[in-house]
C-alpha cells in the first residue's frame, strides 16, 4: 500500500526529516538544459503568484521509502527511490538563495533558511543534513551547504550552484527589493510535487518501474484532435474530411502542436508548449454548441495555412514579405513565430498591408542583428518576443507598433551610437551561433549589390589578423601599442571584432600568412568585403578600427534602429561580465583584460566597475601576470582579509613571486563559454568512403591544419586520426568556417548515445570536451572525467587545471609532433575508447 499526495518543498523539508539517496543511485547529473528549464519555470511562477498567490507549478513526483535505519531519534528518515536529481537541485537552489540574501539583505537569512529547510538544527552528524546525497557528490554538496571556499567547484553540484548564483544575480533588480523574496516563496510554496510514500514491506522498485515505464504516447495534437471530435457527435465526419484532414496534410504532428501553442500565445505569452492540450481544452470547454467547435476547427485550418508559409517561405507570393520570412527563417529562432503568425493573419484580415508586415519583420531582424553586434545575451529574448503580440500598441500601424514595443524597456534594441561603439570593440566571433555570425557578414556582402555576386554558401569566416599571430604579425601590431600596453591584451581586444573578420572560400590557404601575402589573395577574391581589405597597405589596430567604423555605418543604413524615444541603456554589457564571473569555478582566476575583451571594453573601466559595483567573485580578477591589483579593495569596508588567502583556500596556486598559476586562468574564450555567449560546438558530419562531398570536409581539415600549423603537425595529426580509426573509433567533421574534427568513440545509434573525448581545430587546439562528457555516460561520473584530465596532464607541456573540468579546455596541437607525447596520447585515447564501450549499468535508479 502506498500513499500518494501533492505536497510542496516547504512541507517536505520542514521538521526533523532526512532524505537519503542510496549509494546505488547515479550521481548528480543535471545539466544547464534542465537547470535553465527549472529556472524559467520558477521565474514564471514567481510572476504568476503576484497576480494569484495560490498559483502552483507541478514539477514531478518523488518516490520515498521509510529507511530501515529509522529509530527513536526524532528524525524521520526516508530513502529517495525516485526524484533525487530534482530534490538535490532544489536544495542547491536554496543554498544559492540563502547565500544571495545573506550577502545582499542580511545574515539573518542564512540561519533562517538553514534551520528551516537545509539542516536539522541541534542534530549531530550524520543526522544534521536534511538531504544526504550519494557518497560521490557529498563533498561538493557539503561545500555548498556549509559555504566553504570550495563551493561552486567544477563538478556537477558546483556547476548547479554557480548557475543559480548567476541567475539570482541577474534577476536581482536594485529597484525591486522584493524580487528575490518572491522567487524564494515560489520555490518553497509554489512548486508542487506528488510524494509517493511506500509502507514497510512495499516493493518500491515495482513502483519505480511503473512510474518510468513509457510506451508510445499520444502527442498533444492527438489529444486535442480527439477532444474536438468528441465534441462533434453529428458533424465530426464532415469536419474531419473538409478541414482537419487537409490541415493534417499541411503540417506534421510536431507542427500541429506548434500551431496550437502559437494560438494560445496570442492571448497569454506565458503559456508553455508542454501545456498546450490542457490550456486549449480549458479554453474550448467554454464553448457549448457544435457550430462553435466547428468554427474553431475552421480557424485552426486557416491559421495552419499561414503557419505553412512561415515554415516554407518560398510559398509566399509577395517578394518583400518572402525575403523577410526567408531571413528570419535562416536566423533560426522559433520564438518569432507567434508574431509572424499574427502579422500574416493581420494581412489576411485586411488590417495590415504586405509592405507594413515586411517592415515589421525588418525591425525584428534588425533587433536580432543589433543585439548580437552589441554582445547582448539571449536569455530574455524568448520572453520579449512571445509578449510582443499582446503588449504592442493597437493604435499604431503594425510596423510602427512592433518598432515601438522593441524600443521600450530593457530590451536592448541598440541605437546607432551603441552599434558604432560595439562594432569596434565587441568580440563578434565569440557571440551568438556560428551560422548567425556568418549570416550578418553574408548580408553585409549582399548589401554591396555586386553585378556578379559570389556564391557564399561554402564561404567561411576568416580572421585577417590571425588567432595565432606569427612573428610578422606581432611586429606589425606592436608598432601600434603604447608604452604601457600589453601585446596579448591588445591582440585579444582586436582579433575577434567584426573589423578583423571577413568571408573567404580560401580560409585554409590564407592561414597565418603575413598580411602582404594575404593581401594578394584577398585582392583576387570576388567578395567585395575582401577587396576593401586588400586596398590597405598594412593591417594593424588603426586599419581594423577604420574598417569597423565603415561597417558600422553600413549596418546602421541596412538595419534600422529603435525609435528616437528609446530609453538610454548602458553601452557596456555589464550583465555579461557578471554572468561570467558568477559561473567561474572555485580554483580559477581571470584578468581585467580578459573581461574587457569579453564585453568590448578596456581593463581600466572594468577595474573601475568592479571597484564600485557588487559583482560575484570579483576577488578572482587579477592583473595579467597573475598578481592581485594594488588598488583592489573589498566593497565591504569592514573586510580586511587578503584576497590572495581566499584564492589559495579556493585552490588557486601561487608561485614564490605571488603570481597565480597561468594554467588556472580563465581566458576570454572560456569566459564566453561561462557567460553562454559561445554555444557548444557539436559534431555534424560522418565522412562516408564514397562521398566526394564528405571527402571534401576531411581534406579541408587537413589542408587547414597544414596551412596553419605546418606539415610536421599535420602529419602527426594524421597519425593520431588513423590510430583512432584502427581502435574502432570514427571521425566526424564540423561544417563551420574552421573545419573541426571530432574523435567519435560512439555514434548516435548506440544505446547510450554518442560520445567523444576531444575535438581538433586547425587553428591549433586539441580541445578536451569535459562540458559534453558531463552529460554522457559513463563519463557523467566526475571521477572518470578527472582520470581523463590527469591522464592528459601526463603529456609534456599539458596542464589542464581542475577548475576547467566543466569547460572545454585544450592544449596546443603542436604537442602531437613529439613522438613520445603522441604515443602516450594514443594510450590515453585507447583507455577512453574502451571505457566508452562498456555495457550500460543495470542500475535501477536514474532520476
Amino acid at each position: 500500500m502506498v500513499a500518494a499526495r501533492e505536497t510542496t518543498l516547504q512541507e517536505l523539508l520542514e521538521g526533523a526529516k532526512q532524505y537519503q539517496v542510496p549509494l546505488y543511485q547515479r550521481t548528480y547529473s543535471w545539466t544547464t538544459l534542465q537547470l535553465q528549464r527549472l529556472w524559467d519555470d520558477i521565474l514564471k511562477l514567481a510572476d504568476d503568484r503576484t497576480h494569484d498567490p495560490k498559483t502552483t507549478h507541478f514539477i514531478g513526483s518523488l518516490v520515498l521509502a521509510p529507511s530501515p535505519n529509522n529509530g527513536p531519534t526524532g528524525v524521520a528518515e526516508y530513502l529517495v527511490v525516485d526524484g533525487q536529481q530534482r530534490l538535490t537541485t532544489l536544495t542547491i537552489l536554496l543554498c544559492a538563495i540563502r547565500d544571495h540574501r545573506a550577502q545582499h539583505e542580511g545574515p539573518v537569512h542564512r540561519e533562517r533558511l538553514n534551520q528551516q529547510y537545509l539542516v536539522n538544527p541541534w542534530k549531530s552528524e550524520p543526522q544534521r543534513l536534511k538531504l544526504v546525497p550519494t557518497q560521490a557528490d557529498r563533498d561538493a554538496y557539503l561545500a555548498c551547504l556549509d559555504s566553504t571556499p570550495q563551493a561552486g567547484g567544477a563538478d556537477p553540484v558546483g556547476a548547479a550552484y554557480r548557475f543559480f548564483v548567476a541567475q539570482l544575480a541577474a534577476a536581482d533588480d536594485p529597484d525591486d527589493p522584493l524580487d528575490i523574496e518572491r522567487i524564494e516563496n515560489a520555490v518553497i510554496s509554489g512548486l508542487a510535487l506528488v510524494s509517493v510514500t511506500a509502507q514497510a514491506g512495499d516493493n518500491v522498485y515495482r513502483i519505480f518501474e511503473s512510474l518510468n515505464n513509457t510506451g508510445l504516447r499520444l502527442t498533444q495534437a492527438d489529444l486535442l484532435r480527439n477532444y474536438l471530435f468528441m465534441r462533434l457527435p453529428t458533424r465530426g465526419e464532415a469536419v474531419y474530411s473538409s478541414l482537419w484532414l487537409p490541415l493534417q496534410k499541411q503540417l506534421s504532428s510536431d507542427e500541429l502542436v506548434l500551431l496550437f501553442w502559437l494560438d494560445l500565445v496570442h492571448r497569454d505569452p506565458r503559456v508553455k508548449q508542454t501545456d498546450v492540450y490542457s490550456a486549449q481544452q480549458a479554453r474550448l470547454n467554454r464553448l457549448r454548441s457544435e457550430e462553435e467547435i466547428e468554427a474553431e476547427v475552421q480557424r485552426f485550418s486557416r491559421l495552419g495555412a499561414l503557419l505553412r508559409v512561415i515554415l516554407h517561405p518560398g510559398e509566399e507570393q509577395d517578394p518583400g514579405v518572402r525575403r523577410r520570412l526567408e531571413r528570419l527563417s535562416a536566423w533560426g529562432t522559433t520564438t518569432v513565430y507567434p508574431l509572424l503568425l499574427h502579422l500574416l493573419d493581420r494581412r489576411q484580415q485586411g488590417s495590415a498591408t504586405s509592405e507594413q508586415i515586411a517592415a515589421a519583420m525588418l525591425y525584428v531582424e534588425s533587433f536580432f542583428v543589433r543585439r548580437l553586434l552589441t554582445g547582448r545575451p539571449t536569455n530574455n529574448l524568448n520572453r520579449i518576443l512571445l509578449a510582443v503580440v499582446t503588449e504592442m500598441g493597437g493604435d499604431l500601424p503594425v510596423d510602427e507598433a512592433v518598432r515601438t514595443y522593441l524600443s521600450t524597456g530593457r530590451k536592448y534594441f541598440s541605437n546607432d551610437a551603441s552599434v558604432r561603439a560595439a562594432v569596434r570593440s565587441i568580440p563578434f566571433y565569440l557571440n551568438g551561433r556560428a551560422h548567425q555570425r556568418k549570416l550578418i557578414l553574408q548580408w553585409l556582402e549582399e548589401s554591396y549589390g555586386s553585378k556578379e555576386p559570389v556564391a557564399l554558401d561554402k564561404a567561411t569566416i576568416e580572421h585577417v589578423l590571425p588567432q595565432t599571430p606569427t612573428t610578422e604579425w606581432r611586429q606589425m601590431l606592436a608598432a601600434d601599442l603604447g608604452p604601457e600596453e600589453n601585446f596579448r591584451e591588445a591582440h585579444e581586444a582586436l582579433v575577434h571584432t567584426l573589423g578583423n573578420l571577413t568571408l573567404s572560400g580560401y580560409n585554409s590557404e590564407l592561414g597565418n600568412d603575413a598580411f602582404p601575402v594575404k593581401r594578394v589573395k584577398l585582392k583576387q577574391s570576388g567578395i567585395v568585403l575582401n577587396q576593401k581589405i586588400a586596398a590597405q597597405d598594412r593591417w594593424g589596430r588603426p586599419e581594423i578600427h577604420a574598417r569597423a567604423d565603415a561597417l558600422a555605418e553600413r549596418i546602421i543604413s541596412i538595419w534600422p534602429g529603435p525609435t528616437e524615444q528609446a530609453a538610454e541603456q548602458s553601452e557596456e554589457p555589464w550583465e555579461v561580465m557578471t554572468k561570467a564571473l558568477a559561473e567561474m569555478p572555485a580554483g580559477s582566476w581571470t584578468t581585467y583584460g580578459d573581461l574587457a575583451a569579453l564585453i568590448g571594453s578596456h581593463p581600466v573601466p572594468v577595474g573601475a566597475r568592479l571597484a564600485t559595483h557588487p559583482a560575484p567573485n570579483a576577488h578572482r580578477v587579477l592583473q595579467v601576470e597573475g598578481t592581485v591589483s594594488p588598488n583592489f579593495r573589498w566593497l565591504d569596508p569592514n573586510r580586511t582579509d587578503d584576497p590572495r588567502d581566499i584564492l589559495c583556500a579556493e585552490g588557486v596556486e601561487f608561485d614564490q613571486y605571488g603570481r597565480a598559476d597561468q594554467a588556472q586562468r580563465i581566458g576570454t574564450e572560456e569566459l564566453a563559454q561561462l557567460a553562454g555567449l559561445t554555444p557548444e560546438d557539436l559534431p555534424e558530419r560522418l565522412p562516408g568512403p564514397r562521398s566526394s562531398d564528405d571527402r571534401t570536409y576531411s581534406e579541408r581539415f587537413i589542408e587547414q591544419v597544414t596551412a596553419l600549423q605546418g606539415s610536421a603537425v599535420a602529419t602527426a595529426t594524421l597519425v593520431v586520426l588513423e590510430a583512432w580509426i584502427s581502435m574502432g573509433g570514427t571521425l566526424l567533421y564540423g561544417t563551420g568556417g574552421e573545419t573541426s574534427c571530432f574523435l567519435m568513440a560512439r555514434g548516435k545509434e548506440h544505446e547510450l548515445g554518442n560520445v567523444w573525448p576531444a575535438a581538433i581545430y586547425p587553428s591549433g587546439k586539441f580541445e578536451v570536451v569535459f562540458q559534453h562528457l558531463s552529460v554522457r555516460p559513463p563519463f557523467d561520473d566526475v571521477t572518470l572525467r578527472e582520470e581523463l584530465r590527469q591522464r592528459f596532464n601526463q603529456l609534456p607541456g599539458v596542464d589542464i587545471a581542475a577548475a576547467k573540468i566543466a569547460l572545454r579546455p585544450g592544449f596546443p596541437l603542436a604537442v602531437l609532433a613529439d613522438a613520445d607525447a603522441r604515443e602516450a596520447l594514443l594510450d590515453h585515447l585507447h583507455w577512453f575508447y574502451q571505457v566508452a564501450q562498456m555495457a550500460p549499468s543495470d542500475n535501477l535508479a536514474t532520476a
